[in-house]
């Protein structure tokens, strides 16, 4: 990157998972608390938003660290912008249940959401279950109800429609193991 001097591998990289917990995080920010700059990067999106980044964000504040955003592509705003749906009232649900039955139910209750406040409904799965979340999304909510799909968000391989549940019926498209956004509409 422009600006930067030293060479990567004389860098100190922390790994952060899925569900950190303070233990392994509590000395991330020693750097900054001794004056140097840090950073925290996503593997895919934006620190903090869906990502176990909050959780260093939230410390550095506790410990009255100056926080700057620096933001790259956002697949979540992405989504949103090239859905066509309501991007004035929107809601960001993250993961949505794994169980069927609380999965059926949270979908009906989104689906009612975006009917009752005309308010578009995002949410997100890991790659490798998004065929089957597409799959429930398909079978529980209404046939008129609009549904965004967007994958590959930037990549060569990118993928971004709106259609109603009916029309996704009888053309799924392969999202197997690929990023995706879903947004949901009526």
């Amino acid at each position: 990157p422009a600006g930067f001097k030293n060479s990567f591998d004389e860098m100190t990289i922390h790994l952060l998972n899925e569900h950190p917990n303070e233990l392994e995080t509590r000395n991330y920010l020693d750097a900054a608390l001794k004056g140097k700059s840090i950073g925290l990067l996503s593997d895919a999106g934006c620190p903090g938003i869906a990502d176990p980044g909050a959780s260093v964000v939230k410390m550095a504040h506790e410990k009255n660290i100056a926080v700057v955003p620096l933001i790259g592509p956002s697949s979540i705003l992405l989504a949103l912008i090239s859905s066509g749906m309501n991007g004035q009232d929107f809601a960001f649900n993250g993961y949505l249940k794994r169980e069927n039955q609380l999965l059926t139910k949270q979908l009906r209750e989104l689906e009612k959401r975006a009917q009752q406040q005309n308010q578009t409904q995002l949410f997100i799965e890991t790659p490798y279950r998004n065929t089957h979340l597409m799959e429930d999304v398909l079978g529980t909510c209404n046939s008129e109800t609009l549904l965004c799909i967007a994958c590959d968000i930037t990549l060569a391989t990118e993928f971004i429609k709106t259609k109603t549940i009916r029309e996704w019926k009888t053309q799924r498209p392969d999202i197997n193991k690929r990023p995706a956004i879903f947004l949901i509409y009526k």
